[in-house]
C-alpha cells in the first residue's frame, strides 16, 4: 500500500492545533504520539485498533497511552490524504464536543483545502 500524506489542520491565522497541543505533552508521549502519527503515513486507512479508531461521520482517532492516561489525536481523510485536525487526553470517551470540533475542521478543509493546511515555515 502507497504512503499516506499526513496533513495537519491549519486555523484561518495559519495556526496548528495539533503542533500547540503536542508542544504541551511530555517528551515521552509527545515521541509516542509522533510515532503513531508515522504510522498512520504509513497504512493510512489500514491503521486499525488499538493503534486507531473509526468515532463517527469520518473522525478516526490516532490512540496513544502512557501511564495510564488516554491521548487521542483526531483525524479525518481527504482525497488521499490524512488530515489531523487536533489532540486531546480523554478518560472515558472521547468527548462529543471534540467529534464535532473535527467535523467543523473537516467541512473547513473540504471548502478550502490550500488555506486549512499547515504550512512549515
Amino acid at each position: 500500500m502507497p504512503e499516506t500524506d499526513v496533513l495537519l489542520f491549519a486555523e484561518e491565522d495559519g495556526s496548528a492545533p495539533l503542533l500547540a497541543w503536542l508542544d504541551d505533552l511530555p517528551p515521552k508521549v509527545r515521541d509516542k504520539c509522533i510515532v503513531r502519527i508515522e504510522r498512520l503515513a504509513q497504512l493510512g486507512h489500514e491503521l486499525r485498533r488499538p493503534e486507531a479508531d473509526l468515532l463517527r461521520d469520518g473522525i478516526h482517532e490516532l490512540r496513544v497511552r502512557h501511564q495510564g492516561v488516554h491521548y487521542r489525536m483526531l483525524y479525518f481523510f481527504h482525497e488521499r490524504r490524512a488530515v489531523v485536525t487536533h489532540g486531546l487526553m480523554k478518560e472515558d470517551r472521547v468527548p462529543e464536543s471534540d467529534i464535532d470540533l473535527a467535523l467543523r475542521r473537516k467541512a473547513a478543509f473540504t471548502e478550502a483545502p490550500q488555506q486549512h493546511t499547515h504550512k512549515e515555515e
